[in-house]
């Protein structure tokens, strides 16, 4: 055991002892580059391959106890590792030649080779223990740095036979004299190798006795390192020659940029330079147009005329001169004076001046100095007055303050920095309103017969007037137009504003492009008519806006649903109101959300006077009132709602009831009302039978129906439903109202203060007023085709003395006859089934019998929801009647039939009459 330890310990020692070595040699080999070409130049000859076949295939160069297993791919068994080696005589260190007749390239030692010559065992460590077998180029290699011998491990290489299913591998001959053959630098033919291939043999052990890896394959290695570190270089020198071109661009491209930006700071000087100038010149500019006043322009415009003038005056004396020079009686007489023979406008009356600017001259009335101006000449009889600019600035330096500018403007000044709210209080002083369109203060206007409508306030300037003290009412019509849209996906949200077109004219309001502007103060019912077809999503409102100045509030407005553009539908809008000089009144058309184009979804149906107006003045004794209804939200079948009065003209004559829920009149009269409602409704009963709202009038505790309108219902839809009537009164009578609904049909009513939900009643005395109502008659309804048919009426009450009913004739219970000059207010509903695609109801007025009608208003609906048992269309106008007019109501429809006419409930009409 002891011995086995020591054989082991010798064994580690060689080992670790030929790895010494061989680390030594590898170094040595790796630093010494032409050492090794040195060595492929030395170590031609032809290597020993392993055996390939054969059962005597043995290594002859070794004793029997030391026998190499065979290696290769034909040995019969497990053979040792052979190595490459070079076999030597004792006196040459020249290979021997190859042999071209031997199959397996190998090379046998001569006979007479001896044991003692370096290539036998015994010279070269066969059993010595100073040599050993020399593989390859270690036989030149010095005895000292040579492997030890070392026992022989079993086959664990690349000379090992293959096991089973694994490849051969490749020889290592081969592919050294392969790498060799591709280096050309290094490369031996044939004959200088002595006609043989070219071999090379290097083993390097890494764990002695267990992997055993050739030299050859150390030294392909080193080639390749060195061939790819020269690739390396060059590719390295190659890229650095390219980051240098780009460093070299990106320096010219910083050079060019650093340019750039200098021209660009200097072209920011220049600017900065040329606007300090402009500042400068502005300065100077706005300093010179501060100084200089009105005055001088005033002078240099009379200097002006006055030059113009007197060069028409020389251009008249040389025509006359011209002209009268051929009468000369004799050489002796007198040349006519020519100024006796000018051009004269005649006698002028006071006030005027003669106007040579006209062709030919005439009488003109002498201007008026402004408001802010004063007179610096009078008007004489050629010349015209001449006024002058105020300058409020230097009149009074401290009408602004002391730490405000002041500005002096034609007719006014500016505060500069003054807020409108600050101005609105009375900064302006006294004589002074603020212009909000100008920003500025302005002097008042003064009447020039000193009849004043309306005094000057801090904000609003002086309303003159000539209307006559007995004027008691006015009627105005006009019709409506949408505007242009401004963009081809122009929006209805958040409103447009309606284009308005008078056809009469008037002395109490003047029409702009879409508004109305109010000269007197009065009371006020407008009545409006408006069709349409849309797609909008969800519906659209139609508004009655009055605006004074900044604040404008909606005192009515209906929701027309969507119907997804099947058919027209039409909705009529009503309100009373107190207006008051420079206050305007529009037409709004909104829709809730952005999702409606002007262009490309409604269709607006072009109707005969939409817009109709009703004005009475304040000494009729009128009195107007306006509420809302509460904001509670209610989901019940019958609804009764709780009023809030916005205004009233006078609180004694009209109030609420106790509960909210009525209206009570103090005093009798005539009182013309309208109710509108805004709801959503839920359920497919809703649009089969509809919903209805009753007025009630309460007298002496007992209820009468006045009027009852019907409305089609929608599902799951917003909408509105709108009544409107006239009534005689009597002192403590009450006015409630009703909406009933179907018993399966969720209704949501909506209180709110834009409109939709609104009051509005105008009581009026009944010595210079009138109403009536009527219904339709029940024999001779219109049904079939029917074209422009007249409809029948029977009155609920006795004839009137001013409204009549005409009962004989032609035109007997067709026609209301109007017995006194007056305006008068219509309001007609009408409930019905159709099959038309448009029904028109028509106003139309006659004077005579022989005159044909004249079209007064006019309204239409579309085809029936779908679902619905009955439709419903109203028809509400005011105009001016004279004695003698005869009112009448036609129905058309366009292709279809009427089916029927609802008589007795939810058709009917309302006339008031009210002296002019």
């Amino acid at each position: 055991m002891a011995q086995q330890d020591g054989v082991i310990t010798s064994r580690r020692g060689r080992a670790e002892e030929s790895r010494s070595d061989m680390i030594t040699m590898l170094s040595w080999w790796s630093c010494t580059w032409m050492s090794c070409l040195l060595f492929l130049s030395i170590g031609y000859g032809v290597p020993a391959e392993r055996c390939t076949g054969g059962s005597s295939c043995t290594d002859s160069t070794v004793d029997n106890d030391q026998k190499r297993p065979c290696v290769g791919a034909r040995c019969p068994a497990k053979a040792s590792r052979t190595s490459y080696s070079y076999q030597q005589t004792a006196t040459s260190d020249v290979p021997y030649p190859y042999q071209p007749g031997r199959t397996n390239h190998q090379v046998s030692a001569p006979a007479s080779a001896t044991s003692d010559s370096p290539g036998s065992p015994d010279a070269w460590g066969g059993h010595g223990n100073v040599t050993r077998d020399c593989k390859g180029i270690e036989c030149k290699l010095p005895l000292r740095i040579r492997l030890k011998s070392r026992s022989r491990a079993p086959c664990t290489g690349e000379g090992c036979p293959p096991v089973e299913g694994q490849e051969g591998l490749v020889r290592l001959s081969d592919r050294a004299a392969h790498f060799i053959g591709e280096v050309p630098d290094h490369q031996f033919s044939n004959a200088e190798l002595g006609g043989a291939p070219l071999g090379v043999q290097l083993t390097c052990d890494i764990k002695p006795g267990e992997n055993e890896v050739p030299s050859e394959d150390a030294l392909i290695l080193q080639l390749q390192m060195a061939k790819g570190q020269e690739k390396f270089v060059e590719s390295l020198k190659s890229q650095q020659k390219t980051i240098t071109d780009l460093q070299q661009k990106l320096s010219e491209q910083q050079s060019l940029l650093v340019n750039q930006q200098r021209e660009i700071i200097e072209q920011q000087r220049r600017m900065y330079e040329q606007m300090d100038m402009i500042k400068i010149q502005y300065s100077i500019l706005f300093d010179t147009v501060k100084q200089m006043s009105f005055q001088s322009l005033q002078e240099d415009v009379q200097q002006y005329f006055e030059a113009h003038l007197q060069g028409l005056q020389n251009q008249v004396r040389n025509h006359l001169q011209k002209t009268y020079s051929v009468h000369k009686m004799d050489v002796d007489a007198k040349v006519i004076d020519v100024e006796d023979h000018l051009p004269e406008c005649g006698v002028c009356e006071s006030e005027e001046f003669c106007d040579f600017q006209k062709n030919p001259p005439a009488c003109a009335k002498c201007t008026m100095c402004p408001a802010g101006f004063f007179q610096l000449s009078d008007c004489s009889e050629n010349v015209d007055r001449i006024c002058q600019d105020r300058d409020e600035c230097m009149d009074s330096p401290g009408i602004c303050g002391e730490r405000i500018k002041c500005l002096n403007t034609p007719g006014g000044f500016r505060c500069l920095g003054v807020a409108e709210k600050d101005a609105a209080l009375g900064i302006c002083g006294d004589q002074y309103f603020f212009n909000k369109e100008l920003q500025e203060c302005q002097a008042c206007s003064e009447c020039e017969e000193g009849v004043v409508a309306f005094a000057c306030t801090a904000d609003s300037d002086t309303v003159c007037t000539t209307v006559s003290e007995n004027k008691l009412s006015e009627s105005w019509s006009a019709s409506l137009s949408m505007p242009a849209p401004k963009t081809p996906n122009s929006q209805v949200y958040p409103g447009l504003n309606l284009k308005i077109k008078e056809k009469m004219n008037c002395e109490i309001l003047s029409p702009e492009e879409n508004r109305v502007v109010f000269k007197q103060h009065g009371l006020l019912w407008a009545d409006l008519n408006f069709a349409v077809k849309h797609n909008c999503r969800n519906f659209l409102q139609l508004s009655l806006k009055l605006n004074n100045s900044e604040e404008g509030f909606e005192i009515s407005g209906s929701r027309i649903e969507q119907p997804e553009g099947k058919y027209f539908q039409s909705t009529s809008v009503s309100c009373a109101a107190e207006v008051e000089p420079s206050q305007t009144l529009c037409v709004v058309l909104k829709s809730p959300n952005q999702f409606c184009n002007q262009s490309k979804d409604l269709h607006v149906y072009e109707l005969n006077t939409p817009l109709s107006l009703f004005w009475l003045s304040h000494d009729t004794g009128a009195v107007a009132m306006s509420a809302q209804m509460s904001t509670a939200m209610h989901y019940q079948t019958n609804y009764r709602p709780t009023f809030k009065i916005i205004s009233v003209s006078d609180p004694y004559m009209v109030s609420l009831s106790h509960d909210g829920r009525s209206i009570k009149l103090t005093e009798s009269g005539v009182v013309k009302y309208v109710f509108q409602q805004a709801l959503y409704s839920m359920g497919p009963t809703c649009v089969r039978e509809g919903f209805n709202l009753i007025f009630y009038l309460n007298r002496n505790g007992t209820n009468s129906e006045l009027l009852q309108v019907f409305k089609s219902g929608v599902n799951y839809r917003d909408t509105s439903i709108s009544g409107s009537g006239a009534t005689k009164v009597n002192s403590g009578d009450i006015i409630s109202f009703e909406v009933l609904s179907p018993a399966q049909c969720n209704v949501r009513y909506f209180g709110e203060n834009s409109g939709i939900s609104m009051l509005s009643l105008l009581w009026i005395p009944t010595a210079i007023s009138t109403a009536i109502t009527a219904s339709v008659s029940s024999s001779g309804l219109p049904t079939g085709a029917v074209r422009n048919k007249v409809l029948s009426f029977h009155l609920d009450l006795p004839n009137d003395k001013i409204i009549q009913l005409i009962s004989t004739g032609q035109f007997a219970h067709k026609y209301f006859k109007i017995a006194e000059n007056g305006g008068i207010s219509v309001s007609f509903n009408l409930k019905l089934i159709h099959s038309c695609n448009v029904v028109k109801v028509t106003i139309s007025t006659r004077i005579s019998d022989q005159a044909q009608p004249t079209v007064v208003a006019q309204q239409i609906g579309g085809h029936m929801p779908e679902g619905s048992q009955w439709t419903s269309v109203a028809l509400r106008s005011s105009f001016h009647v004279k004695n003698g007019t005869m009112l009448s109501v036609s129905l058309d429809c366009v292709r279809g039939r009427i089916n029927q006419i609802a008589h007795d409930k939810g058709t009917n009409l309302s006339i008031l009459w009210v002296s002019s």
